[in-house]
């Protein structure tokens, strides 16, 4: 594996701050809205700051602020959930710390979905054995908390925004972080730092069908990991049980969110009838992994490449109010929700596994840090409890930006030059691949051999396959942002495949049905 995607025609045009961001997702923005003012950051996206899983989010943030409902129940619900894989002093963090920040986003004039009298609505989803999900216009959460902190971004002298602009490489000099460098379709460059925060959310696009917009290609991770930095847990994603079948649809998925089982929505094959009351004590609100396994069990048994979800049960005006955004998305599809099933079946949603990280966000790096779904703080364990993603970008942001505002003005002293190795690049080959064909090659081996349930002779044959494209693009001048993409999801998936066959057990959402 290459060091730098490609070291040819890096201009460095002397642009440096105390931080930089990569990622306009909630952990991106919160982080820098809690940076202290004193300090300069530029923060940087992909593409434009409503492209992102955090602005897809649908079901809301678990946070215990309801009466009746306390940390402890949620650090309960969040163990069971990880399947024993979680670590336990990072869910009391994100449990005990959670509720702050919901008060902080009130403050910042997130619109929370209110009741008559002034307060917070709140729903259960699965897993929860309580009510305590806020939400936002219904089912927009993600949208609606994006947008909030984006305007308060956009306030902040010292926060410089810079969209349309991909991360190919973190530099580092002696161990440690001196900036990054970025693209867009004219220049390649170095902008220096001497504390970055990887906020580059998930792998979706690795896999056939995904909730995930066509940006989650693992950008992050990868360029981490040539960083010389640790992942842990690959292995362990999570595929969300409910997403929109639309025949023979590929690429992103519509999510079907879990609030609508949370508002009594209830699983049923394709005959109709209701297969999750004796497979779980919680019955449809089950936790993710299991809910999907059954589904798939389902299909199986009746031959078909989905199932319903029944919310029949609710009238169209508290689904359209509820639900907005599903329900206005099914209706595009010509399903009326209120009077007809929905059908869904399970995809790629969630990577549990990403950079090691400490409590505060920290890579064994130093000045790298990494939060969100990118980061691996092991809070989700083996299966990612419901909307406790959100909380866990809020929680673990803020707690990175105490130690970059206490430690920025030892940085400051740090002379961050563009210190690029000399590499030659003389023998590595200019051809003109097909990357779409590439891209698709890797799809299909990831969603047939590391799926929901999975075989250690798919995934040992799907590794040779994933290493070989791999190999290639070592090879290749990687001079175009398709390249990169097809070479950093080369890498993600060797890691997710390799963590798989070591795995040996199943649990949560690794499930080894040999």
């Amino acid at each position: 594996m290459r060091r730098y995607l490609n070291l040819s025609n890096i201009k460095d045009n002397q642009l440096r701050y105390d931080l930089v961001i990569i990622g306009g997702g909630v952990a991106g923005l919160y982080a820098a809205l809690n940076l202290d003012e004193n300090l300069s950051c530029c923060l940087i996206t992909k593409e434009s700051i409503d492209i992102s899983n955090s602005w897809l989010a649908q079901g809301g943030i678990a946070a215990a602020v309801s009466e009746g409902d306390l940390p402890q129940y949620h650090y309960e619900d969040t163990l069971l959930a990880g399947a024993g894989l979680v670590n336990k002093e990072a869910v009391t963090v994100l449990v005990e710390e959670g509720p702050k920040d919901i008060k902080t986003l009130l403050e910042w004039d997130v619109p929370f979905d209110l009741d008559v009298d002034g307060d917070l609505l709140i729903t259960r989803e699965g897993g929860h054995r309580r009510n305590r999900i806020v939400h936002a216009s219904g089912d927009g959460t993600g949208r609606e908390t994006v947008k909030a902190l984006a305007r308060l971004v956009a306030t902040k002298e010292n926060i410089k925004f810079m969209p349309n602009k991909f991360l190919l490489d973190v530099v580092t000099n002696d161990d440690k972080v001196s900036g990054v460098i970025i693209s867009d379709k004219e220049n390649r460059e170095f902008i220096g730092a001497g504390q970055v925060i990887l906020c580059t959310g998930g792998s979706g696009q690795i896999y056939e069908h995904t909730t995930n917009p066509g940006i989650a290609t693992g950008d992050g991770i990868a360029a981490a990991l040539r960083a010389g930095t640790v992942v842990r847990d690959m292995e362990l994603v999570q595929f969300h049980p409910t997403g929109l079948y639309i025949e023979g649809e590929k690429g992103r998925s519509f999510l079907i969110s879990e609030a609508v089982r949370g508002e009594g929505g209830i699983l049923r094959n394709i005959n109709g009838e209701a297969f999750m009351a004796d497979k779980h004590e919680l019955k449809d609100l089950a936790p993710r992994d299991i809910v999907a396994r059954c589904i798939l069990n389902e299909m199986e048994i009746t031959k078909t490449p989905y199932v319903y979800l029944d919310i029949t049960s609710k009238s169209k005006e508290f689904l359209s109010k509820r639900f907005p955004t599903i329900f206005g998305e099914c209706l595009n599809q010509g399903i009326d929700i209120s009077k007809e099933f929905i059908p869904v079946c399970p995809v790629q949603h969630y990577m549990m596994g990403g950079i090691a990280t400490d409590l505060y966000g920290r890579t064994d790096i130093e000045g790298l840090f990494s939060c969100g779904e990118a980061a691996n703080t092991g809070v989700h364990g083996a299966n990612r409890l419901a909307s406790n993603s959100m909380l866990e970008c809020l929680v673990f942001s803020r707690r990175a930006l105490t130690i970059i505002n206490k430690n920025a003005s030892k940085y400051k002293k740090r002379d961050i030059r563009m210190q690029l190795p000399i590499e030659s690049e003389k023998n590595l080959l200019n051809l003109d691949l097909d990357v779409s064909s590439l891209k698709d090659i890797i799809r299909d081996l990831m969603t047939y051999n590391a799926g929901v349930i999975r075989h250690e002779k798919d995934m040992e044959s799907a590794l040779v396959s994933i290493t070989k494209i791999h190999n290639t693009l070592d090879a290749v001048v990687l001079d175009t942002k398709e390249k990169a993409e097809v070479y950093n999801m080369s890498i993600v998936a060797m890691e997710i495949l390799k963590g798989a066959i070591m795995r040996k057990i199943s649990i949560g959402a690794h499930y080894r049905e040999d």
